[in-house]
């Protein structure tokens, strides 16, 4: 399980493990935070070869069947 502070979630570089349409690596590009700034209320990655955005429920990138921290 991938371990993510929700304050440092923006501009952070993920991989993913199974990679759709050749879109492999990807960065989060907006993470909205609630007023306590405890949780992630929105979160967009953007594929970086792409440029292709959507929206992601940001616990997904705790899978790390799914998700990798960093691009590798």
């Amino acid at each position: 399980m991938n371990r993510i502070n929700p304050k440092k979630l923006l501009q952070s570089k993920w991989t993913a493990v199974a990679p759709v349409n050749r879109e492999k690596h990807f960065v989060v590009v907006k993470a909205v935070l609630d007023e306590e700034e405890l949780d992630v209320e929105e979160c967009v990655i953007e594929a970086v070869l792409t440029r292709r955005q959507r929206h992601i429920d940001w616990q997904e990138l705790k899978d790390d069947g799914k998700w990798r921290f960093g691009w590798q």
